[in-house]
């Protein structure tokens, strides 16, 4: 065996042992304060004024993309007249192993006609920052579009950024396939473990490169590209710790910042996968009392219906070309059409043609994550290696084991597959974690939370928000993950405090 890949599988053994309508709202923009009519409190200590706008200036070069961002949408593109313009950047590499030093392409597209740059940062296993920002543009007041260029960024490993492809087929297959209810681990835990010497052989130095800690520092090289003083920014979801790392990193530099949905910074790892399953199961029911408002073709027993399904997926799946739809496909599927409430109605026939046999509308929502589509790697992989890389948290399979079963009991929809997903890092090897600076001031960061967030959960949101020196929480009371484009009351907020610098008041309520 050649002495190089050796190395790679020894390297992974040794890290083994070491371890309402369902569109937007339209309800009039209506804010509260509070719940019950108390007073919010007052935003922490440590705030900086809003920082003034800049005119950006890069010498970056710009090529028209309208039509392959169109084609990489897909059926999902935004209607309208926008047109985008895409780049590249290099940003340093820097893996631990070779600090300062080697290349990475990061993608880049812009749209708008504003003079500020207000760039966009998504998560790492979502849909790329590239096509995240094209649909804001879509979405948001216009008085943004005219005030900023939307920047969006493909963080590294992710969309048409050097990326991270590196687990095989079969393995990404096996562990979306996998029944969060089987009796034995062993498939999933054999997925995983192939996943993981493939990244390693593969990606070699590259490998442990991939985190938030990292692509907070290429944000910053963007912001000398433009130009800038400042970095103004949207962080949706995971995008948000990212930005919360580059404050920082360059406090000096931090902008007009919203956080549309952030990750819990106060819970371990299986509190913060826990409270996921928590709020994934209030969001189904949230999509089940959508779906009798909207006289849905699967009425008011979603749940007994989709519970149903996967019964019957686990005697009988259905065998599609890339995907075959089993419980833990649909359980996976679900999850992702959760998070996305304009395609509630989607699933709710998704779910009733697999009733009837056609796995493919199901299917299709998790079809992202293990397939090249639209000319974009699979999501799986860099959600997989960045998520590992931000952490030190290695779970052994039978500590899992129980936490399936006690989860299940608990949260019986999504209790077993958020539980087993603390097996994906098991024999990934585990990071040198680097220590972030104190952040202690900083201009106020405006945080918008939503009731029912299956991805970032809305009391983890609030946390996030309280450990910033100024965060100001906006809460919507709708569905889904994410409330810019989806909330008027929230998307108004956001306008208001990115274009004219006015901070919302702290604890204001947005109706669903």
């Amino acid at each position: 065996m050649p002495r190089r890949r050796l190395a790679a599988l020894l390297l992974v053994a040794l890290s083994a042992l070491t371890a309402c309508s369902a569109g937007p709202s339209t309800r009039p923009v209506i804010a509260v304060r509070g719940e019950g009519g108390q007073t919010p409190t007052a935003p922490p200590t440590g705030a900086r004024e809003v920082p003034p706008l800049e005119n950006y200036r890069t010498t970056t070069t710009w090529s028209p993309c309208t039509e392959q961002t169109r084609a990489r949408m897909g059926s999902t593109a935004p209607a309208g007249d926008h047109s985008y313009e895409c780049a590249r950047l290099t940003v340093t590499l820097d893996a631990p192993s070779r600090p300062g030093r080697g290349n990475l392409g990061m993608a880049l597209l812009r749209v708008g006609t504003g003079g500020s740059a207000l760039v966009v940062v998504g998560d790492p296993d979502g849909e790329p920052g590239t096509l995240r920002a094209a649909r804001l543009a879509a979405s948001l007041p216009p008085a943004v579009l005219s005030t900023f260029t939307l920047i969006g960024v493909d963080r590294r490993g992710t969309g048409k950024s050097d990326g991270v492809e590196c687990v095989p087929e079969v393995a990404r297959a096996g562990i979306v396939e996998s029944d969060p209810d089987a009796t034995s681990q062993d498939r999933l835990l054999e997925s995983i473990g192939r996943a993981s010497q493939e990244c390693v052989l593969e990606l070699e130095n590259r490998l442990t490169a991939v985190d938030s800690w990292r692509a907070a520092a290429d944000l910053e090289q963007l912001r000398l590209a433009l130009g800038v003083n400042h970095l103004n920014a949207i962080g949706i979801g995971d995008g948000s710790k990212v930005l919360t790392l580059y404050a920082s990193r360059y406090p000096d530099h931090v902008g007009r910042m919203v956080f549309d949905g952030a990750p819990d910074p106060a819970l371990d790892v299986p509190g913060a996968a826990e409270a996921r399953a928590v709020a994934a199961e209030a969001t189904f029911a949230a999509f089940e009392k959508d779906c009798v408002l909207r006289s849905c073709a699967l009425g008011a027993d979603a749940a007994k219906r989709f519970t149903a399904l996967l019964t019957a997926l686990r005697a009988k799946p259905l065998r599609g070309p890339d995907l075959d739809l089993t419980p833990g496909t649909a359980t996976s599927a679900a999850l992702a059409a959760l998070a996305d409430r304009s395609r509630w109605p989607a699933l709710a026939d998704a779910i009733v043609a697999a009733e009837n046999g056609d796995a493919a509308p199901l299917t299709a929502f998790v079809l992202p994550q293990v397939v090249d589509e639209h000319d974009d790697p699979p999501r799986l992989d860099p959600g997989i290696v960045t998520g590992c890389n931000d952490t030190t948290t290695r779970i052994p399979p039978e500590l899992v084991a129980g936490l399936t079963e006690d989860w299940r009991a608990k949260h019986p929809l999504f209790g077993a597959w958020h539980a087993r997903r603390l097996l994906l890092c098991g024999p990934f090897p585990v990071p040198q974690p680097e220590r972030a600076p104190k952040l202690t001031s900083a201009p106020p960061v405006l945080v918008l939370t939503t009731a029912t967030d299956p991805v970032t959960p809305q009391g983890g949101s609030e946390r996030a928000a309280q450990a910033l020196p100024a965060g100001v929480v906006v809460g919507w009371q709708g569905g889904g993950h994410g409330a810019l484009g989806q909330s008027a009351c929230a998307s108004q907020a956001a306008e208001e405090f990115l274009v004219n610098a006015r901070v919302p008041t702290n604890g204001t309520v947005c109706p669903p």
